[in-house]
């Protein structure tokens, strides 16, 4: 077990980098279908998620998140697994849990938006915790270090969130982070700065944004938040160039289709490790100390954030260095019967 807790870190001056992203990994990999998106990989291919919450420790991450996001009962009732739900989260903490034990790292709980949440409909309130109280009786179960309630679009879900954290997480820490789709509220009228104080107020141990945009759309709004909290922000984008004209990853369009680029066809518009290592540097100088990626993330992008908040994980011993290359390296390593020639030959179409 880590000696140092997520508070006393965070406390000390700490960072913490958190690899999320998951889902679109494993979509990637052919273990989980687009559109209801629910964790089936948990319950069908264990021994994949265990694999990857390694691969991400390896990468740099200082949290192994358990894989629960969208393995609540709403997703499950979507798709005709019910019976299957505490399976699935037990089976996710678990594996979290023992990875985070073999490698000295973190372990996260996570609660996420339930999509049954309306503003204006009390019996969903209700639903909603009910279903937030199931999952955080069981996280603590396996003895998390905190647990990330994420991806909210009201503040008003977020807040529910919290709330079942203090009551029936007995004590331990909240992460609490809004998907940003308006640049500038949350969807039930909360300014994000505005949302993320009361947050941090009734509680949270850290407050910020995941998901939905990608770095250069979403350190805007972090930049206002940090602005209006006094603790620890969190800021995990999606790795996809979003834009001003297209600001959200559901904004983004095919270039030959003109089509909606979500789910299918968003790796055309993933960011490039240049842009991923601009964004961490950025984010570092605006003072983010809970840092990551979210939907589209890759080991290779998280050690990218990792190595720019000072870690050197053991991916980092496979970090690029052209020098050694054939072509392009040093004088030591480039041949000059392909240098001088085949250098130009590879930059045309001659």
């Amino acid at each position: 077990m880590p000696t140092k807790g997520l508070t006393e870190r965070l406390a000390d001056g700490e960072s913490l980098v958190v690899a999320e992203g998951y889902l679109y990994e494993f979509e990637r990999r052919g273990y989980l279908k687009a559109g209801a998106f629910v964790p089936e990989v948990v319950l069908e291919h264990p021994e994949q998620l265990r694999l990857l919450s390694e691969e991400f420790v390896h990468a740099g991450s200082d949290t192994v998140v358990a894989y629960t996001y969208y393995g609540h009962r709403e997703k499950l009732r979507a798709i005709g697994r019910e019976d299957d739900l505490e399976k699935l989260q037990r089976t996710a903490l678990q594996i979290a849990r023992e990875v985070a034990d073999k490698t000295g790292t973190l372990m996260a709980g996570d609660i996420c938006n339930t999509t049954v949440y309306d503003k204006d409909d009390p019996e969903t309130h209700r639903d909603v915790t009910a279903m937030f109280k199931e999952q955080v009786e069981w996280a603590m179960e396996y003895n998390v270090d905190y647990i990330i309630g994420e991806t909210f679009n009201d503040f008003g879900e977020a807040l529910l969130a919290l709330e079942a954290i203090k009551t029936y997480g007995k004590g331990v820490p909240a992460v609490i982070t809004f998907a940003p789709s308006s640049a500038y509220s949350t969807f039930d009228g909360y300014l994000y700065g505005d949302a993320c104080r009361k947050l941090e107020e009734a509680g949270a141990a850290v407050v910020g944004v995941n998901c939905n945009r990608g770095p250069k759309s979403m350190l805007p709004i972090v930049r206002d938040i940090i602005k209006s909290c006094k603790g620890p922000v969190a800021c995990l984008p999606n790795p996809y160039r979003t834009t001003d004209e297209h600001p959200t990853m559901h904004s983004l369009k095919d270039a030959d289709t003109g089509k909606m680029a979500f789910p299918d066809d968003l790796p055309a518009w993933l960011c490039s490790r240049t842009q991923i290592r601009a964004f961490a540097n950025e984010a570092k100088e605006m003072g983010v100390r809970y840092i990551g990626l979210c939907c589209g993330n890759a080991s290779y992008y998280t050690r990218i954030v990792a190595e720019v908040y000072g870690r050197t994980p053991p991916a980092s011993k496979y970090s690029s260095d052209m020098s050694q290359h054939f072509v392009y390296g040093d004088e030591k390593f480039a041949k000059k019967y392909f240098s001088a020639g085949l250098k130009a030959k590879l930059a045309t179409n001659e």
